[in-house]
């Protein structure tokens, strides 16, 4: 693949969905781009705000907060095992809505809840969601 075939081809999936620098740098190595040309796309990409930080993060965190139940913790340590700032990071979570926030926390909380268990089960997988402790005992108190 040449690297005008793979710029096309990575603007096409960039323009399908957002996708971080990280994973794209992947995606070319895997197909065999020389790395200054991998460098070359990924600065064109740019360039052409097919790549935007800020707005990754912020759809990353909207979609695994609604869609995957997560908390601000495990949004926060994916986003960073990504190489994403964490100027971006923190600014993607403090935009975060809190009512809907609380409400995905208590949605969880009730899921795990209709398994049985105790009180320290449910706090061990709320906070394995990455809620903190503070959230997890709110979403607990008030599902109970």
């Amino acid at each position: 693949m040449t690297s005008e075939q793979a710029l096309s081809r990575m603007a096409a999936l960039c323009s399908r969905s957002e996708h971080c620098e990280s994973e794209i740098r992947q995606k070319l190595q895997r197909a065999a781009i020389a790395a200054s040309d991998i460098d070359d796309i990924i600065d064109r990409l740019r360039e052409a705000d097919f790549i935007n930080d800020a707005r990754y993060c912020s759809a990353f965190s909207r979609d695994k907060m609604r869609f995957a139940g997560w908390g601000r913790r495990k949004i926060a340590y994916a986003l960073s095992a990504k190489r994403l700032p964490q100027s971006e990071i923190q600014q993607a979570l403090a935009a975060l809505d809190a009512d809907e926030y609380m409400a995905v926390a208590r949605r969880v909380a009730a899921a795990r809840e209709r398994f049985g268990g105790e009180r320290e089960a449910l706090m061990r997988h709320m906070l394995s969601r990455g809620f903190t402790v503070d959230e997890a005992q709110q979403a607990i108190c008030t599902d109970a």
